[in-house]
């Protein structure tokens, strides 16, 4: 109980044996035997915690954060992505050599729709998101979270979007323009939000295809009915999407 409620204390567990169960403990024994985070008043101040909060509101949220690419003549292009947390969707992606808060108010305003329901709006405490940019924000229906200074562990889906969208994208490929960047980026977004399995999500895919899915073949390596595998290629090769299509007769 005290694991699974980290805000319990001997006397609310005691009630709760007590009460619920029929066991009569006193609050001194379950002292004894509690964790020590328990014991020493692991959440001493009785209120949510953060990964408690994400996950309580994980729909209301979305994510933003920046990103530094270096071009083929190394002229250095900054990424701004937006995220929604409880689908892990990426909810839009841009570049440009010059970021404002203006150019960044800009994008928050093409990713949300007029009619969103998101509540709150996770960033950093980058210069770039001045106290106008929160204010312009609020005007968007979002409440500004910043996370606290140096701990990206605040913003850990967000940072880890932009850590996969390195490794599987742009550790690949040197962009030769601002233009050619974002021609990519966005290649890259339908490959990520429509072809890429997610573990976190089950697996599955932050926006689910339009046509059934695949059901699990009955015999583990064979499949049920003729069929064929057909591939399509995203960025050239670099990945490639994969659909199970019926054998014409």
């Amino acid at each position: 109980m005290a694991c699974d409620n980290p805000s319990w204390g001997e006397e609310r567990i005691a009630n709760e044996l007590l009460l619920k169960l029929g066991l009569r403990v006193s609050p001194r024994t379950i002292r004894k035997y509690l964790p020590k985070s328990s014991a020493t008043g692991g959440n001493p101040r009785r209120d949510q915690r953060w990964s408690t909060f994400l996950k309580n509101h994980a729909h209301a949220i979305v994510a933003c954060d920046f990103c530094v690419v270096a071009t083929a003549t190394f002229r250095m292009l900054y990424v701004f992505v937006v995220m929604e947390h409880a689908s892990r969707r990426m909810l839009h992606v841009n570049a440009t050599a010059h970021p404002t808060a203006d150019w960044t108010l800009q994008q928050l305003r093409e990713a949300l729709a007029s009619d969103h329901a998101y509540r709150f709006i996770i960033h950093d405490r980058d210069a770039i998101f001045s106290s106008d940019f929160d204010a312009s924000v609020a005007g968007l229906g979002l409440a500004v979270i910043k996370t606290p200074v140096r701990s990206p562990q605040a913003n850990a889906l967000c940072e880890r979007l932009i850590g996969t969208l390195r490794r599987e994208c742009l550790d690949w490929i040197i962009p030769l323009t601002e233009q050619h960047l974002r021609k990519t980026l966005l290649l890259w977004l339908a490959h990520y939000n429509c072809g890429r399995p997610h573990s976190s999500l089950g697996p599955g895919l932050p926006v689910p295809r339009r046509h059934c899915p695949v059901q699990v073949q009955r015999q583990r390596h064979h499949f049920d009915r003729p069929s064929r595998i057909v591939a399509h290629s995203v960025l050239n090769g670099l990945h490639h999407e994969y659909d199970l299509l019926p054998r014409a007769a």
